[in-house]
C-alpha cells in the first residue's frame, strides 16, 4: 500500500465488499451513493494500491470436518531464522496461521485438525522439526471472536 489515507467513500466501498465480496458495482454504488462505473474505478484504484489483495470465500471449518483447533507454541533451538520456521510450518495443511512472537516462545502456530488424535499427530510432526526444542499446546474450547484480517475499517466502530 502506498500510504495514501482512505477517504470516506473508499472506506464505505471496502465495508460493502467486506460484507459481500460478490456484490456488484451497482449494488455497492447504491449503498455508497455512487454510480457503478465510479465504484469500479475506485475498486480498481484500491487494487492497484494493494489495499484490496483479493477476494475469497469464508468456509466453516467444522462443516468440512476440521472440528479441533489449537495453538501450538514452538520453542526453537539456537537462533533459528524466521525463514527456516516459515518454510517448515507452511508445509503443514493443518496450519492456519503462524507468527513469530516476543517472550519465551518463538513461534505460535494456529492449527486445525479433524479430531484430538489428528491434532496429536500434527503436534508430534511439529515437535520433530530439527529446530524445535519443545512445544506447548493449548486446545481451543470455543471461539469468542473471529474477525477477518482487518478488525475494523477506519471510521467504523
Amino acid at each position: 500500500m502506498d500510504g495514501t489515507p482512505l477517504d470516506d467513500l473508499d472506506t464505505a466501498i471496502l465495508a460493502a465488499l467486506a460484507d459481500d465480496a460478490r456484490a456488484t458495482f451497482a449494488q455497492i454504488g447504491a449503498r455508497v451513493a455512487l454510480s457503478a462505473p465510479a465504484v469500479k474505478r475506485r475498486v480498481d484504484r484500491l487494487r492497484e494500491r494493494g489495499v484490496i489483495r483479493g477476494y475469497t470465500v469464508r468456509l466453516d471449518p467444522a462443516a468440512l470436518g476440521w472440528t479441533t483447533e489449537a495453538f501450538v507454541e514452538l520453542f526453537c533451538q539456537g537462533s533459528t531464522s524466521p525463514t527456516t520456521m516459515r518454510t517448515a510450518v507452511e508445509r503443514y495443511p493443518e496450519v492456519v496461521a503462524a507468527s513469530t512472537v516476543t517472550g519465551d516462545v518463538d513461534v505460535v502456530v494456529q492449527v486445525r485438525a479433524r479430531d484430538m488424535r489428528h491434532l496429536e499427530q500434527v503436534v508430534e510432526r511439529l515437535a520433530a522439526e530439527p529446530f524445535v526444542h519443545r512445544t506447548r499446546s493449548t486446545v481451543v474450547l470455543s471461539a469468542l471472536v473471529r474477525r477477518p484480517d482487518v478488525p475494523a475499517l477506519p471510521g467504523e466502530p
